[in-house]
């Protein structure tokens, strides 16, 4: 963008080039408005970016976001998008030693291996039946609250009218999950999968009273309508470069490097500021969206800033020559890893490393969860690779709050590596040959692993205290302040579209959607 573009008088300005401004971008484009994105970075997509992270290997991977299912197919279809995803055939393996055996539970593969997994773990069928009550439970939540994403806030008791279904309310809206698990379900193993959604990145107990945990839980079940994760095809990558070539292709302009720095509003028009190597410039608009945090708009208004928010994640992308061998033989590694594959995600062990971390304690024994992209989309690799057998593993800790790393900015990094040989040391537990030998090694002969904490996000992407959602999720209804698209701001003519929108959060484009919905609507 040249300098005279730089003044130039838009009629939407677009704060951060993610995958919600470019849902925006194009939207609004495509309407026939001016729109003029401001990204930081080289590069748009935020966290939903494709990257060769291991010097010298051909391998393109997911590097922080990396699975779909809020992404409504309304979006693609409106869009254009040349993007695709595909259904992994597994949902989830989680192994476990009982009675001094090595054991597990495979959820997928069709009805009757799922009920004889159930059955053979716990003994009966009685978790399975509980198991499918629960989740034909959530499914039709899912197929009434989903639609609703993509429309005008509707009002709590509206949303109730809609899911029609006492029961599902209460468990889901009112009272603790850690409640309904209780109660529906038995086994400790069993149990924990299922707590699991209710923690992705959220630093939360079963029965946190504030129930953010529910809300987590909500968003990670209703997806598409049926709560399904899919992969994308070609890595997240894929999908914010199918974006980016829509919203340019219907006249918007996006120009990188340039970091916003200040908005100024009255209400009708704005100006915004922004830097580059070569200086600063202005950008005039009728309306500015925020593609940021809470954190950052209010930083750039002037305003107060909100609660500091917290991320409690652990991210580690790895590229492996090969998969490893389970202690759990009756199990294919490419089943097991195919799905979400749950690390010391039992119901006690959940319980007591949210314990260790709220006392300030790095978890004995952390928690998390590892899925393989490349067998289920092995084009993010190298025709070489490929060959070779190579596969990529993503793994995502839970219970591990920003607070606990802020000894590493002084400590070269000695809490995260800490932290990823204890979390290493627990998927090994379960595994009939170490992890560190099936490794691939870059060009330097170091081993292709690479882990990001929530100080990591913050510094990279601008996630508040590397908050995955940017703060709290939301109920995805109208409250007091949340205006009619869950976007709007104090200011008339500036709406929030990041994740910490209402209904924000996973990479979706509601809230770019609903923040394009917005301006249109306004004329």
């Amino acid at each position: 963008m040249s300098a005279d573009e730089g003044t130039r008088t838009y009629d939407v300005v677009i704060v951060g080039g993610g995958h919600n401004g470019l849902v925006a971008a194009a939207y609004l484009a495509r309407a026939g408005r001016s729109v003029l994105v401001l990204e930081r970075l080289d590069r748009t997509g935020g966290a939903a970016v494709s990257t060769r992270p291991f010097a010298g290997v051909d391998a393109r991977l997911s590097r922080y976001s990396y699975l779909v299912s809020l992404l409504p197919r309304k979006i693609v279809q409106d869009l254009g998008l040349d993007f695709r995803v595909r259904a992994r055939t597994i949902s989830s393996y989680t192994p476990v030693e009982r009675d001094g055996r090595p054991t597990g539970l495979l959820v997928g593969g069709g009805e009757r291996r799922t009920r004889e997994a159930f059955a053979r773990l716990t003994g009966s069928d009685r978790e399975y039946r509980a198991w499918q009550r629960f989740y034909g439970m959530t499914g039709r939540v899912a197929e009434r609250v989903f639609p609703t994403l993509t429309g005008p806030l509707p009002t709590r008791e509206e949303l109730r009218d809609a899911i029609d279904d006492e029961d599902a309310w209460r468990t889901l809206f009112e009272e603790p999950i850690g409640v309904a698990v209780e109660e529906r379900f038995t086994d400790d193993l069993v149990r924990g999968v299922v707590l699991t959604d209710a923690l992705i990145g959220t630093f939360a107990d079963a029965h946190d009273p504030t129930l953010q945990q529910n809300r987590c839980f909500l968003y990670h079940v209703i997806g598409g309508g049926t709560g399904d994760w899919d992969v994308p095809v070609g890595g997240m990558g894929a999908l914010t470069d199918a974006l980016a070539a829509a919203a340019r292709e219907a006249g918007a302009v996006i120009a990188t490097g340039h970091e916003v720095v200040r908005i100024d509003t009255d209400g009708r028009t704005a100006e915004v500021t922004h830097r580059t190597a070569d200086g600063e410039g202005v950008a005039a608009a009728r309306h500015v969206l925020v593609n940021a945090s809470p954190r950052e708009l209010a930083a750039l208004t002037g305003d107060t800033p909100p609660a500091p928010a917290e991320g409690a994640q652990l991210k580690v992308n790895m590229l492996l020559k090969r998969l490893p061998r389970l202690r759990d033989s009756s199990v294919d590694p490419r089943e097991a890893f195919a799905g979400t594959f749950h690390i010391a995600e039992g119901y006690g062990q959940l319980a007591a490393a949210y314990a260790q971390a709220a006392a300030g304690e790095l978890p004995a024994a952390p928690p998390s969860e590892i899925y393989c992209h490349s067998l289920t989309d092995p084009t993010i690799l190298g025709p070489d690779l490929a060959a070779q057998g190579y596969q990529t593993l993503t793994l995502f800790g839970l219970h591990t709050p920003a607070r606990l790393f802020e000894r590493d900015n002084r400590d070269n990094n000695a809490v995260r590596e800490e932290l990823l040989k204890s979390t290493l040391a627990q998927l090994d537990a379960h595994l009939a040959e170490p992890l560190a030998d099936c490794l691939a090694t870059d060009a330097d002969g170091r081993p292709c692993l690479e882990a990001k904490t929530p100080l990591d996000l913050d510094r990279d992407l601008g996630l508040p205290g590397g908050n995955i959602f940017h703060r709290a999720l939301s109920w995805p209804y109208a409250q007091d302040g949340t205006g009619r698209w869950g976007v709007e701001t104090r200011h008339a003519n500036v709406l929030l579209c990041g994740a910490g929108a209402v209904r924000g959060g996973g990479v979706s484009g509601v809230p770019g959607h609903n923040a394009a919905m917005a301006v249109l609507e306004a004329g």
